[in-house]
């Protein structure tokens, strides 16, 4: 055994027998572990997914595949760190890197705006920019990447790796970025009311001018509200507004909205 790997060995031996650990878990050839990374949008949401053999790096694109639009919805955070702001108009466009520590990095690129200041902490889960199709770009997508020490990695989400489909509606995928307990969503439309309960006779608690991003803490039945063609009689629980508003204006197909718990 080389001398270097039996120093190892016994470095390892006696943080064993000390009952310690290591500051941060290692892979074979000595990087540190990733983070544990999710989907760059909303929980409960529903994109496919495609990769671009001319990439650069190991990048895969999403497009929303679940009814919703893709552009302007928010892009997430896949895992807390410090948000950095870039602009490159034949290229990324808007695009944000968030350092995670350890040499790991995520890039966001093609941004229709910016939602966090640049070098602001960010938590896994928060809203960094709304999706767009700034700079070098034919629609509205996310472009991800995960880097390591500046080299582009196969993308894994939760632990495990995404497939690299030459085009889109191969591969499909599910966000359970829920943001720490509370869910990340968008609403619709204007002037929505926000009431105390989850009725039409409730005192109102303030309005959404129009399309935001929202924090969901629970949802429950109550009074059916009509919009657009629909109805739906399930309210969901806006944790910033202290209010309920209807899942009607929720920007997801389900009437019930998947991973946020009953109040």
């Amino acid at each position: 055994m080389p001398p270097r790997q039996r120093l190892l060995v016994l470095a390892a031996l006696l943080l064993a027998l000390l009952g310690l650990t290591t500051p941060a878990q290692a892979d074979e050839s000595g990087a540190a572990a990733a983070p544990n990374f999710k989907a760059p949008y909303p929980c409960g949401q529903q994109w496919t997914y495609s990769h671009h053999s001319a990439e650069v790096r190991r990048a895969l694109d999403f497009i929303r595949s679940d009814g919703g639009s893709t552009a302007g919805t928010p892009t997430l955070a896949s895992a807390a760190g410090t948000a950095y702001r870039y602009y490159q108009a034949g290229g990324a466009g808007n695009y944000i890197v968030i350092d995670h520590g350890s040499g790991w990095k995520t890039y966001y690129f093609h941004l229709a705006s910016f939602s966090v200041a640049n070098g602001a902490g960010v938590a896994q889960g928060q809203e960094i920019g709304i999706t767009g199709s700034t700079g070098n770009s034919s629609g509205a997508h996310i472009h991800y990447e995960q880097l390591l020490n500046g080299v582009g990695q196969d993308i894994r989400i939760n632990g495990s790796p995404l497939a690299y489909p030459g085009s889109y509606h191969q591969y499909y995928l599910t966000s359970d970025n829920c943001g720490g307990g509370s869910s990340n969503f968008r609403t619709w439309g204007s002037d929505v009311a926000v009431r105390a309960d989850a009725y039409l006779s409730s005192p109102l608690v303030t309005r959404l001018g129009g399309p935001t991003a929202v924090y969901v803490e629970c949802q429950k039945q109550g009074d059916t509200v009509n919009a657009e063609g629909y109805s739906n009689n399930w309210w969901s629980r806006l944790r910033d507004q202290g209010g309920f508003v209807s899942n009607i204006y929720i920007d997801h197909p389900d009437a019930k909205l998947p991973g946020v718990p009953d109040c």
